[in-house]
């Protein structure tokens, strides 16, 4: 988990020469002017948006709940992984933070909420981790040509790090690895947009009053592993024992702490909040997990354990925490990747526990 928190931060011995942007700065290293290139993405692009949306009013009851669901598992997923990528000529008032763009954020949803409802309505006797995983196969498989139009356009660029990292280099300007970010960009916000379609429908669930750890474990652990892989690119981990680097700065030691505090919330969460709504539950998972992650995350950050690439220094808004001099993105990072990452673990155990 740790090193998904570089995508908000800047860090190592680089920050004090980082000039101080006001959160919302324009500032951020790419042209936001809108181009006739990428006018000619856009323009069909909404066209084709506002009729997936009238065919998805037709055919799905609560959209404007479930729009705004899915559109916060992609917002939380590309705020934090910002400086992997840039978003460049969408203009001026396209931009919700530094390159994060709204407008790519709505894409994205629509994007995914046509996929899930095509896989759901047309297989609708498959079980959950079939469609899911078929769901994930379109949605790479339309991606892909999408990014490479993307590139094409100007609108899409890729972080130096990015390209330094890339396994198998580049095809017309995308990563081949994209067949690996975009499914687990989508397992993650999918996971999330599954959970919370559950408490919407206020579906019926067999309650279950004991944890399953061994069970619990092995899919936390596939989730961390998953992400930090993803995102490895950004940041160095550095100190830790050399046995434990699986891939480049990818270690296992920081995988296990952050599994363990997983753990630990789920712990907590069954001990006294077991009988609440599912809502609450999972808001109360997220603010225990990200108390129990965010001193660990500045203790490491202080230690000089981990060290942000100019990437993602670059994205460092200029605040910092009183007394400790740290990124106060910190503290916005945890909670939005806990909320993805808890979720979607939860989901998984809920569709074992009720063999859906």
């Amino acid at each position: 988990m740790s090193t998904m928190l570089v995508m908000l931060m800047g860090g190592g011995d680089s920050l004090a020469a980082i000039p101080f942007n006001p959160l919302f700065s324009g500032s951020c290293g790419v042209d936001k002017d809108l181009t006739p290139a990428s006018l000619r993405v856009l323009l069909p692009g909404l066209v084709l948006g506002v009729l997936a949306l009238a065919w998805l009013a037709r055919v799905r009851d609560r959209l404007p709940a479930r729009f705004a669901l899915m559109a916060l598992g992609v917002l939380f997923f590309e705020l934090f992984t910002a400086p992997m990528w840039n978003n460049a000529h969408l203009g001026r008032w396209a931009y919700l933070y530094r390159d994060v763009s709204w407008v790519l954020t709505l894409g994205w949803t629509v994007l995914f909420l046509v996929v899930v409802e095509l896989v759901d309505r047309l297989l609708p006797r498959w079980r959950a981790l079939p469609r899911f995983l078929l769901t994930l196969a379109l949605i790479t498989a339309v991606t892909v040509p999408l990014e490479t139009v993307l590139v094409a356009s100007g609108i899409r660029s890729y972080a130096p790090e990015v390209h330094e990292a890339a396994l198998g280099g580049f095809v017309n300007g995308v990563p081949l690895a994209i067949v690996y970010y975009v499914p687990v960009f989508a397992a993650l916000v999918l996971g999330f947009y599954r959970y919370w379609s559950l408490v919407l429908d206020d579906a019926l669930l067999i309650p279950v009053r004991r944890i399953r750890w061994g069970r619990g474990l092995v899919l936390t652990t596939v989730a961390v592993l998953l992400f930090e892989l993803m995102v490895e690119p950004m940041v160095q981990n550095r100190g830790f024992p050399a046995w434990g680097y699986l891939y480049r700065d990818l270690n296992l030691v920081m995988t296990g702490v952050w599994v363990l505090v997983i753990a630990l919330t789920a712990l907590a969460v069954n001990r006294f909040f077991l009988l609440k709504p599912m809502a609450f539950r999972m808001v109360m998972a997220v603010l225990v997990a990200t108390a129990i992650a965010l001193p660990i995350e500045y203790g490491l950050y202080a230690a000089g354990m981990r060290v942000y690439g100019p990437s993602a220094v670059a994205n460092f808004s200029g605040f910092t925490i009183p007394l400790l001099e740290a990124p106060i993105e910190i503290a916005f990072a945890i909670p939005c990747y806990m909320a993805l990452v808890l979720a979607t673990i939860r989901y998984w155990e809920i569709v074992l526990d009720n063999r859906f």
